[in-house]
């Protein structure tokens, strides 16, 4: 079953190709979406993985803190998104 990963404090330069060889040292990356401000297109720092159970856990092992880039990834098991309130 594959386990979605947050990872976050990425660099404004990452690309979903530098994330998925990063997380590619760990088992194979199902996909990769690192998110982006809706109105200006500009990337947020953050993003998620996606990858079987063991990989997903060695990776989230390895990875959590380490620098990419200039910065120390956050990397964790994502959570399910929360429904929000509309914004007025």
């Amino acid at each position: 079953m594959a386990k979605s990963i947050y990872v976050g404090n990425l660099p404004w330069s990452a690309t979903e190709e530098d994330v998925r060889k990063a997380f590619s040292n760990f088992g194979e990356v199902k996909s990769v979406k690192l998110v982006e401000d809706r109105e200006t297109g500009r990337p947020r720092g953050f993003g998620f993985v996606e990858m079987d159970d063991q990989s997903a856990l060695a990776a989230i092992e390895a990875l959590d803190g380490t620098d990419f880039g200039g910065r120390n990834l956050k990397v964790n098991e994502a959570r399910p998104r929360t429904e929000r309130a509309p914004r007025w």
